[in-house]
């Protein structure tokens, strides 16, 4: 294995790494209580199952690559930056091509990746200059710096929220994130359970609910669990 696949930091070699199932699945725990119940063909249900898990599998790889392309900055567009991403993909991906083209007018690192089974994965990678090059030993200290991001509704644009957003992510894909992962959270186990417990599926209950983790996931951070008022200085104060 190449130096930059052991300098790259753990984390983020863990997300191209994710080609075993991971934990439990609610539907395939379904499907393996269902199919013995509708089939007495045992091995069309191990077939159903396996090819179900392989699809789940799938989505979930793609969901890290994209995650390890929105959370790895590139120093720059060179031809070393070029070549050292290719390397690291090459290492997480086995047998795919692997094709890195830098897009200078955008400012980032395209990568595509195409999978054995024809499948494609393509992801856009930020250019950082403070940020370290990819077989840097140091790589793992990196870490992108939080700019303020106050967020208010416009039914109530005086209440804000004072949350965080990583300085290489603009206002409208923050905005987009948020709005993203509101959408999420109620339809996961966690918000489920809360609207069943009586909350209500708005703004303020989902940043009182949602986790640390999974706002970072989207590269956001809160500093206040609450909503803070705007203060109204007086006109003329010095």
């Amino acid at each position: 294995m190449n130096v930059i696949w052991q300098n790259l930091p753990p984390a983020n070699k863990a997300m191209l790494q994710s080609n075993s199932r991971r934990g439990s699945n609610p539907l395939l725990d379904i499907l393996e209580n269902v199919l013995p119940k509708t089939t007495q063909d045992a091995e069309l249900a191990k077939k159903i199952l396996k090819a179900v898990e392989k699809a789940l599998l799938a989505v979930e790889r793609e969901k890290d690559f994209q995650k390890f392309c929105r959370k790895t900055p590139v120093p720059n567009l060179q031809e070393k930056t070029i070549k050292d991403l290719e390397k690291i993909m090459t290492d997480g991906f086995k047998e795919s091509k692997v094709i890195v083209k830098p897009m200078a007018a955008d400012d980032v690192m395209a990568v595509e990746v195409q999978l054995p089974d024809g499948s494609d994965y393509y992801g856009e990678m930020k250019v950082d200059p403070a940020a370290p090059e990819l077989d840097d030993p140091d790589a793992e200290d990196y870490k992108v710096k939080f700019v303020a991001f106050p967020v208010a509704l416009p039914g109530d644009p005086e209440n804000v929220w004072l949350l965080a957003k990583r300085e290489d992510i603009s206002n409208d894909e923050a905005a987009r994130a948020l709005e993203k992962l509101q959408a999420e959270f109620w339809e996961s186990k966690s918000g489920q359970k809360a609207l069943r417990e009586g909350a209500d599926r708005t703004f303020p209950e989902f940043m009182e609910r949602v986790s640390v983790a999974l706002l970072r996931e989207e590269g956001l951070k809160r500093h206040y669990k609450l909503p803070e008022a705007v203060a109204v200085l007086r006109a003329g104060l010095k």
